[in-house]
């Protein structure tokens, strides 16, 4: 493994706060000589190495020990040199602000103060002039950066955390595409290559009977394969990633050709909707725009979109008959349903549908990843 001064992903982070060490550094070379000047140097060249360490620790066995090395190097200073190194504990707040353990934290940072404090009262009767109004104000704030810093590494935890979530859910969603893929073509086009190969074998026998009734067959066997190939190309433009935005345009030119008038209101630019619930809540504005211009016999329909502090709603509303005349349109129309609702679980969304006057569909999202983070910030 290649060496590294610091971990490469944290960039120049690292060596800013080297710096800060040239303060100690002069300090050492304007104040001190003979054996405290070199044992001064030994120190800060100690204390150098466990501010790279604590950077590599990866557990708390190996982080421990480097934080409580680098604390005793800046009690001795302070102790034996001059309450001037209270401020190397800048360094060491940083990395108690790490411990994500209340515990541990609390345990890091009560030794941390004791560090702090007790040179500071040792020292108080030097420091007792305008020193102490400079000194005290730097004192406070580095004492309260550990709780800053913990918060910090907290919030983007949870970010991260958020982030792997969200893949979470694409993944499922990605999976239930395929599996709900897998059901139409089981459905469709199996049935559909079924009956082209009975057809095809029918066609086989007539030839030497019956030329007509072949061709008639032969004729049907095109029809079929003509309806599986449009089978084929709805079921790949269904796995296209779909906006609510662009299913809107869409939805106002198959309704136009259906000769039925729509209208809507609200944004369908939802603000901080997450990609996989504005794809889902898509695919299910395009669905009902289906089943409208399928089965309601409608001549209006209205579509709305709503955000309030906790969900984004989407409404399809048709002045039509209510549900499908026939058998075969009501099992269509209860599949489209299912499917609709199956992705909507993915999201821990729902939909209501209502009978009066013509049909209205409600589809609502909760922003449960939204209220999260602000919850946790």
């Amino acid at each position: 493994m290649k060496f590294q001064v610091f971990p490469r992903h944290l960039g120049f982070f690292p060596y800013l706060w080297l710096v800060y060490l040239s303060l100690p550094i002069y300090n050492l070379a304007a104040n001190e000589s003979g054996w405290k000047l070199y044992i001064g140097y030994m120190m800060v060249g100690v204390f150098l190495v466990t501010y790279r360490q604590l950077y590599f620790a990866e557990d708390k066995r190996s982080f421990f020990p480097w934080l409580l090395l680098q604390m005793l190097i800046i009690f001795i200073f302070c102790m034996s040199y001059s309450s001037a190194y209270l401020l190397m504990g800048f360094f060491t707040a940083n990395f108690i602000g790490w411990y994500t353990d209340k515990r541990e934290f609390m345990t890091a940072f009560v030794l941390f103060m004791m560090v702090e404090l007790i040179p500071l009262i040792y020292h108080v009767e030097d420091i007792w002039n305008s020193d102490l109004l400079y000194t005290l104000p730097f004192m406070v704030i580095m004492l309260l950066s550990p709780f800053g810093i913990r918060s910090m590494i907290s919030r983007q935890k949870l970010e991260k955390e958020l982030a792997q979530a969200n893949e979470q859910i694409r993944n499922l969603i990605k999976g239930e595409e395929r599996m709900r893929i897998a059901r139409d073509l089981h459905d469709t086009l199996g049935h559909t290559l079924s009956l082209i190969t009975l057809k095809s074998q029918l066609v086989e026998k007539l030839v030497d009977v019956n030329i007509e009734q072949a061709r008639l067959e032969a004729k049907e066997i095109q029809n079929t394969s003509r309806a599986a190939l449009r089978q084929v190309r709805e079921l790949v433009s269904d796995m296209r990633t779909a906006t609510l935005a662009e299913e809107l345009r869409e939805a106002q030119v198959i309704l136009q050709s259906a000769n039925i008038q729509l209208t809507h209101e609200g944004n369908p630019r939802f603000e901080g909707i997450p990609d996989t619930a504005h794809n889902i809540m898509s695919l299910c504005l395009r669905e009902a725009i289906t089943n409208v211009v399928k089965h309601s016999e409608a001549s209006k329909c209205h579509v709305s979109f709503e955000q309030s502090e906790g969900e984004w709603r989407l409404s399809v509303k048709d002045n039509g008959i209510g549900r499908p005349s026939s058998a075969e349109s009501q099992t269509r129309e209860k599949n489209g349903l299912k499917g609709m609702a199956e992705r909507l679980a993915l999201v821990d969304g729902n939909m209501r549908i209502m009978a009066k006057e013509g049909m209205l569909l409600t589809v609502r999202v909760p922003i449960v990843i939204t209220n999260r983070k602000e919850r946790e910030a």
